[in-house]
């Protein structure tokens, strides 16, 4: 527990440290995922560390099993944007560089990326020898897999076909009844 708590506080550990802290946590059900989530990275070295926060990312918002939304992001004012991953997905292949202008670029394009509908669904699924709440995105070949770090936080995992490691994340929830 101490180990986990010092990755978690300082929101970064080698890949090889946040699977096994992966590892050590507990599989979670669909419905515990249900309501609006807070996003943070989860830095290992990643290609794609950073990327989400420079783009003024959000969250994710499950309304239900059916209904998620994958990609929350805050405008220039401040109001939630749910984008669609689909025309986005390009970007995660690119070397973009974390800029505060880039972030601000985005805010300004953001309701060309805009969407209303739900992109993305959950279902259980097995991963890594446990079978846990997964988000499954409708158009792209990504399935992002929650542990439980608590009742009100998640550490999740982005498992992109074709990428040789995984991307992490932590979520905390901010509001159960939608």
């Amino acid at each position: 527990m101490m180990k986990m708590n010092k990755f978690l506080e300082l929101g970064y550990a080698t890949t090889e440290e946040a699977l096994n802290l992966f590892d050590s946590l507990e599989p979670i059900e669909i419905d515990f995922m249900l309501g609006q989530w807070r996003g943070d990275g989860f830095h290992t070295n990643h290609p794609m560390d950073g990327l989400l926060e420079t783009f003024h990312w959000y969250g994710k918002r499950f309304e239900s099993p059916e209904d998620v939304h994958p990609l929350l992001f805050s405008n220039a004012r401040g109001n939630l944007v749910s984008a669609n991953p689909f025309l986005m997905g390009s970007a995660m292949h690119l070397p973009l560089p974390r800029a505060s202008w880039l972030g601000r670029l985005f805010q300004a394009a953001l309701p060309l990326f805009s969407t209303s509908r739900s992109k993305a669904r959950l279902r259980m699924t097995t991963y890594r020898g446990k079978s846990s709440a997964t988000m499954i995105y409708d158009q792209l070949p990504i399935n992002d897999v929650f542990r439980m770090i608590d009742h009100n936080s998640v550490l999740g995992i982005m498992d992109l076909k074709g990428l040789t490691t995984p991307f992490f994340f932590i979520l905390r929830r901010e509001n159960k009844n939608l």
